[in-house]
């Protein structure tokens, strides 16, 4: 038996290749290989030395690299970008390079490594942009708050003959403060703004052309009815109709961040629509989705495809601001990164999200003292910390969150998410007929907005209407399936089915909402207190253990504050139960 051990070790990978060789070299041959081997000589080598990055190999036009600091790796990476970028910026055909950087173990043979760390590496920068950078998700993490570099979360990446998905992160090769557009290319507006084109008829007789543009149009007016960005007007997104479509070149033009696309094919009697959502700055999807429908009723489908459709990319283009404000420094950011910042950490629940949030939103107001939204997110913090048990004062926190509110809808009255706040602050004041009513407006202005569903279920919960909480949670959980609210919708079930008594069903609802979010206090008091309503005394103890080790202040007397059970006998059977279970008075 052979005792020969394999000699590992952690290293910073990186690939860089010429884009294009084979087409430059067609061209002009000699031209190529001169300002290639100019390259090497005065901008690449230097900052390879300079870092301490070892030349593993070298191909016609490409090289990997070995170095000890990923810092060093992705500095280095970001400086031969930009210097050949200025270099080439005077030439007819720019000779651009893409760099793929990866952290991981290598297997050492020799000069030579190899191993899936490397082949990450090379997979990365062949997905890279013409002159860009892509990372893997341990580089992102070692780097984040050392370099002055921004980065777009392109998400879970299948890359070829890799096994598991890998998380990818697109390098902006510009100051994290500094601007999001590239030189030359139109403004794009602080809030976010999309582009919704013709969806193409994909049809065999293509006789669907009417029924295409119907669902694109019915999409505009939907998303045009969302206060939380711009939508481009039909007149012009459909100028793109009949052509190839170049999504970047689009994004510029039309000056927008997001474009949505889609397809119609008919055979038969079914239909199959496809759409997806794009990130224009990195051409990667947010999200897609096909739907395949019979058509029996051919506006009923074009209804309920719009219906679908505009219910889940209204919350995945801001979760995608979300997350893109979130990597950015915040000494440069403004008024709509502060406050997509303040609602990525409200969502987090935590006491100490909950402080950044309310930071972040005072940041916003302070930029842009119009903008509801800052105003929206600071009145659900309020609220939050009444509903976890954790404000010292729960009547101040809702008197807060209340002029809060109201101060966003006297904003932008038109604005459905800061009624829906409004409405849910109503409720937890046991303002009942008003939350209702707030609620009722958000939908009239945005039926789609899956939030108002979800807070109008909780309304109807709270208020012993179990079957018009299930309505609406379920309409909410349909329009979008992938919110990372969707824990809310469960709890809201469970307690409509506490409310009816059906306890096991409460049970079940809250274990689904702990599975989502395991840290939500909501559904960890819910479970102890079904349980204990069930008579499982000890499945119910450790219920309240991990309700106690999500919200260690919560007590019988700020579970009464924060849960505004309207019928005084549901609320005294909550109560009870989580007595029962051992929760202090």
């Amino acid at each position: 038996m052979s005792t020969d051990r394999v000699t590992r070790r952690l290293a910073a990978i990186l690939a860089i290749d010429m884009v294009g060789y084979s087409r430059h070299v067609e061209a002009d041959e000699a031209g190529t290989i001169a300002r290639h081997k100019v390259h090497r000589r005065e901008l690449i080598e230097p900052a390879l030395h300079g870092h301490g990055g070892r030349i593993v190999k070298t191909t016609g036009d490409g090289m990997l690299v070995e170095f000890g600091s990923v810092v060093d790796a992705l500095d280095t990476a970001v400086r031969i970008q930009r210097a050949v970028a200025e270099a080439e910026a005077g030439q007819p055909r720019r000779i651009q390079y893409r760099a793929g950087i990866n952290l991981g173990d290598i297997v050492i043979d020799g000069d030579d490594i190899l191993g899936d760390g490397v082949n990450i590496a090379a997979r990365l920068e062949g997905m890279a942009e013409p002159g860009g950078i892509s990372v893997t998700a341990s580089v992102f993490d070692q780097v984040i708050g050392k370099l002055d570099l921004a980065f777009d979360d392109l998400g879970q990446q299948q890359l070829k003959n890799i096994q598991k998905p890998v998380r990818v992160y697109r390098v902006r090769l510009e100051p994290a403060g500094g601007a999001e557009v590239a030189p030359g290319s139109a403004g794009v507006p602080a809030k976010p703004s999309i582009a919704v084109l013709a969806f193409q008829d994909m049809s065999a007789d293509r006789d669907q052309e009417y029924f295409a543009d119907g669902i694109a149009e019915d999409i505009i007016t939907g998303l045009s009815r969302h206060h939380g960005f711009l939508v481009i007007a039909r007149n012009s997104s459909f100028t793109y109709k009949g052509g190839p479509v170049d999504v970047k070149q689009v994004a510029g033009e039309l000056g927008v961040r997001y474009v949505l696309e889609g397809s119609v094919r008919k055979g038969g009697s079914r239909m199959r629509i496809t759409a997806q959502l794009i990130d224009a700055s990195s051409g990667a999807h947010v999200w897609a989705e096909r739907y395949d429908r019979e058509m029996d009723d051919i506006f009923a489908v074009q209804d309920e495809i719009t219906d679908s459709i505009v219910g889940v990319v209204a919350p995945e283009l801001l979760g995608a601001e979300m997350g893109r404000a979130r990597r950015l420094d915040p000494a440069g950011m403004d008024a709509w990164d502060c406050v997509m910042r303040a609602g990525w950490h409200a969502w987090r629940l935590t006491p100490e999200d909950g402080a950044q949030a309310r930071t972040f939103a005072a940041q916003a107001m302070a930029l842009d003292p119009g903008l509801a939204r800052a105003r929206v997110v600071h009145a659900m913090c309020d609220v939050w910390d009444v509903l976890f048990g954790r404000s010292a004062d729960p009547g101040r926190s809702l008197a807060a969150a209340d002029a809060m509110a109201r101060q966003a809808v006297d904003l932008d009255p038109r604005d459905a998410e800061a009624q829906t706040v409004l409405g849910m602050v109503a409720l937890f004041l046991r303002r009942f007929d008003e939350a209702q009513r707030r609620l009722e407006t958000a939908l009239a202005i945005n039926p789609n907005l899956a939030f108002a569903h979800m807070l109008g279920g909780g309304h109807y919960a709270l208020s012993g209407q179990a079957e018009l909480a299930r309505q609406s949670l379920r309409t909410a959980l349909r329009l979008s399936p992938r919110d990372p609210a969707n824990h809310w919708c469960h709890a809201f079930l469970g307690l409509a089915a506490f409310a009816e008594g059906d306890d096991a069903a409460a049970a079940e609802a809250a274990r689904q909402a702990i599975h989502l979010y395991p840290a939500f206090p909501v559904a960890h008091r819910l479970l102890a207190a079904a349980l204990s309503a069930l008579g499982r005394a000890d499945k119910a103890k450790a219920a309240l253990a991990g309700l106690l080790a999500v919200a260690p202040g919560a007590t019988i007397a700020n579970t009464r504050a924060g849960v505004p059970w309207k019928q005084a006998e549901v609320m005294d059977r909550y109560l009870d139960a989580l007595r029962r279970a051992g929760l202090p008075d």
